[in-house]
């Protein structure tokens, strides 16, 4: 049964809130130039393309499944080719970086994932489905989790097949992640790797060789894998039964993160559990103030149980994230003032 609410794929090949625009084409233009094109010599002949992110005159970051096992690699831009001098891998982290002789491009400043918020808004820019020139995509951030030492981002800023190792940047032009993996199907989460781990790889030794056998992390066998990682399947295919015994676990392993409440309450609200998915969902608004999700999923309990008092106290925090979303709620709390 779906509850009262009315996903991982390789994909090689600013103010918040709405304070101001999310920057149009023409605003990325000169951001653009720092995007390249990543393009691989596969063995059998055949070609690979990703993209790539210029962070320092020598390096640019790219994701190493775009490279990795390759004959070789290089960047392109304007139709111009560039060869590395050296490599710089994390094949376990997924990142790699490409060291040139100094490149005729403007590094992008970076910004680490601790300061970054819930619901701030985002944009990616790389080179998806075959496109000449870097794309933009638009949304905000959905998650924040800690990993490996820093925070995984998850956005609603899509990507697709040529994507990988693209740059998610905040509205103030700032780099903020590196576009790597995706769930699959219609409703994908979208996932960046940290830029605190593109200075840590700076500091490392180089590698003399494309050649790997180790799975990135969010390749590894789904048992393996962090628990944002785990839900999603079950929470895409409505498996509430499976969803909550892993998100049962995700809370006793990491009880602050409010994402791990959020689908616990999910999974609790799709077996009609509304008594318990509400507390659940009070708990993860509690760990963060900013959990969007959450204030909807407790707005949708609250219609449902018919309580006004509960929407009226969500209503301005939901507005104050999402103006619609906002407005909806209004509207609820207008229709239940009607029958009553």
């Amino acid at each position: 049964m779906k509850p009262i609410m009315a996903l991982f794929c390789l994909t090689i090949g600013l103010n918040i809130n709405g304070a101001q625009a999310q920057p149009d084409i023409v605003d990325t233009l000169e951001l653009g130039h720092s995007i390249v094109m990543v393009t691989t010599d596969m063995p059998g002949g055949s070609n690979g393309r990703g993209s790539g992110v210029v962070v320092s005159p020598e390096y640019v970051a790219t994701n190493c499944h775009v490279i990795a096992n390759s004959n070789g690699a290089n960047i392109a831009k304007f139709r111009d080719g560039y060869q590395p001098t050296g490599l710089k891998a994390n094949w376990r982290r997924d990142l790699c970086l490409l060291k040139f002789t100094p490149l005729p491009f403007k590094p992008v400043p970076m910004r680490e994932s601790k300061t970054l918020k819930y619901e701030e808004e985002v944009f990616t820019l790389s080179f998806p489905a075959g496109s000449p020139v870097p794309q933009p995509s638009y949304g905000t951030i959905k998650g924040i989790y800690p990993y490996d030492g820093s925070q995984i981002v998850r956005s609603s800023a899509s990507f697709a097949m040529g994507s990988s190792g693209g740059a998610l940047f905040d509205q103030n032009f700032n780099l903020i992640g590196l576009t790597t993996f995706k769930s699959p199907g219609h409703h994908a989460f979208f996932y960046s790797l940290p830029v605190e781990w593109i200075k840590e790889l700076m500091e490392t030794p180089d590698v003399m060789s494309l050649k790997t056998m180790e799975v990135p992390f969010w390749a590894l066998p789904m048992a393996e894998r962090p628990f944002f990682m785990q839900v999603v399947i079950p929470y895409q295919n409505e498996e509430w039964a499976n969803l909550k015994t892993i998100a049962s676990q995700w809370t006793i392993k990491e009880p602050e993160s409010a994402d791990a409440w959020y689908f616990l309450g999910l999974a609790e609200e799709g077996l009609l559990e509304l008594a318990q998915a509400e507390k659940d969902f009070k708990k993860a608004y509690a760990i963060n103030a900013r959990d969007l999700d959450a204030m909807l999923a407790l707005s949708r309990i609250a219609f449902v149980q018919k309580n006004l008092n509960a929407l009226e106290l969500l209503q301005p925090a939901v507005s104050s994230l999402d103006q619609a979303q906002g407005e909806l709620i209004a509207q609820q709390i207008t229709k239940l003032k009607q029958t009553n």
